[in-house]
């Protein structure tokens, strides 16, 4: 739509406020509200904020940044206010007060891998499978730890009493343009996914920052807390956002796809399988960004560590689906939902591109499970790992200029440092692990 059709719409529909979104370097959603008054300042971009407030992007003295709607983004909010009006959304790029783009903003960051893919002749296509968890709360409102279910994999009521939670979530995803395309309970209890038709990149992480607002939404709702944290429980599995990748020539064909290729695999698609294995121990950083991250990526709860690809089985961190011709795709089983879906998009597909120039191999397909694998086996298989933990994961991204080049140097000095800052804070801190372990040992 253009602007003067936002307009009429927006009058039709008695949309009373608007929500200029944008997301801060970690991916939590922001938002500047205006009121009807200001919708047309809005749309011209002449929205401003203080940028200084926002975790990685500039410092008090250079505080002033000015919103820029993506005017594809205009959605109303399906929910009405007492009163008959509603709220509307659009969701925003960041530029500076001259109208130049700003360098940290996270959604410009994919803009630029996306551009440079159509440059060399590919539309990105995106497909994320993003999982959380349903928490019960007290009287008070403070989250516990207990889940509300005792449901597994695929499970009905009465054992999966989420389902109710998760109908409507669809329904409200549904109203807001989405296609959804599955939801069910997750392997661990209080786990769930919902999973939403493919699309271009860009307007696929514009998706998974809604489905986040959504999920946490309706969840509260119904009196839960809905956690996309990757590892809440000990002793369960965590919750990943494997990724479905593919790159669409210009005349709509699926450049992943040679029909008389080993594997039905093109050369370019074996090329980006062999960039994003090149680049995976640096994309980690991103892609999996909390302390909390490498307790999910551990031996033993079906977690993608292992360095290598597969057509068939599910442990290695890159899978490629049976299906061919215009299904034809890989899947990044790395990534968790805590991730900012804009970097971790951007990273990934300029890894992938690296590896169509330079022509990388990935070498042939392990489709025996890594998991019961010696170490002697990985080696001599030439498996790699991915980091152990954040510290190690951004020892990786340090030394590895193709995913600091796709960051840009704003983002990867602020990233860096918010996350050594993380780092740092969480080993100084004496955990209730080691009071049990050691207290009364030594």
């Amino acid at each position: 739509m253009n602007r003067e059709e936002i307009l009429r719409l927006a009058d039709e529909e008695n949309v009373r406020f608007m929500r200029m979104q944008f997301t801060d370097i970690n991916g939590v959603l922001k938002n500047v509200e205006v009121p009807r008054s200001q919708f047309e300042k809005a749309l011209d971009g002449q929205i401003m904020f203080d940028g200084s407030s926002i975790q990685g992007f500039t410092r008090i003295e250079e505080s002033d940044m000015l919103l820029v709607p993506d005017f594809d983004t205009f959605q109303i909010n399906p929910w009405k206010s007492p009163d008959g009006s509603r709220v509307s959304r659009m969701i925003c790029d960041v530029h500076l007060p001259d109208g130049s783009p700003f360098e940290g903003c996270p959604r410009l960051t994919l803009k630029r891998q996306v551009e440079r893919a159509t440059k060399m002749g590919y539309t990105i296509v995106t497909g994320p499978e993003a999982e959380f968890f349903l928490f019960q709360k007290d009287e008070t409102g403070k989250t516990l730890l207990d889940t509300h279910d005792v449901g597994g994999y695929f499970d009905l009521t009465p054992v999966d009493r989420g389902e109710e939670c998760r109908r409507d979530i669809v329904v409200v995803l549904e109203q807001m343009g989405f296609e959804v395309e599955a939801a069910h309970h997750e392997v661990a209890p209080g786990q769930h996914e919902i999973d939403f038709k493919y699309s271009e990149a860009l307007a696929c992480a514009d998706k998974v920052v809604t489905f986040k607002f959504v999920v946490k939404k309706v969840a509260l709702d119904y009196g839960l807390h809905a956690s996309f944290m990757p590892k809440p429980i000990f002793g369960a599995n965590g919750s990943g956002m494997h990724v479905h990748q593919s790159l669409i020539r210009e005349d709509g064909s699926n450049s992943f796809y040679d029909a008389n290729a080993e594997h039905g695999l093109s050369a370019t698609a074996m090329g980006y399988i062999g960039g994003v294995l090149d680049h995976a121990a640096a994309i980690v950083a991103i892609t999996n960004p909390l302390v909390n991250s490498y307790k999910r990526l551990v031996p033993g709860y079906e977690a993608p560590i292992n360095i290598a690809w597969s057509e068939k089985n599910r442990s290695p961190l890159v899978r490629v689906p049976a299906k061919r011709g215009m299904s034809t795709r890989c899947e990044v089983r790395m990534p968790d939902p805590s991730c900012n879906p804009y970097l971790a998009f951007a990273v990934m597909l300029a890894a992938g591109l690296d590896g169509i120039e330079r022509e990388l191999n990935p070498g042939p397909p392990v489709n025996k499970n890594i998991y019961t694998m010696s170490q002697r086996e990985k080696r001599r298989l030439r498996i790699g790992a991915l980091p152990g933990d954040l510290s190690q994961a951004l020892d990786k991204l340090e030394k590895d200029s193709v995913v600091l080049d796709a960051l840009g140097n704003h983002i990867s000095k602020h990233f860096i440092e918010a996350k050594r800052q993380e780092w740092a804070e969480y080993i100084s801190h004496v955990h209730p692990w080691e009071q049990e372990r050691y207290l009364h040992e030594y």
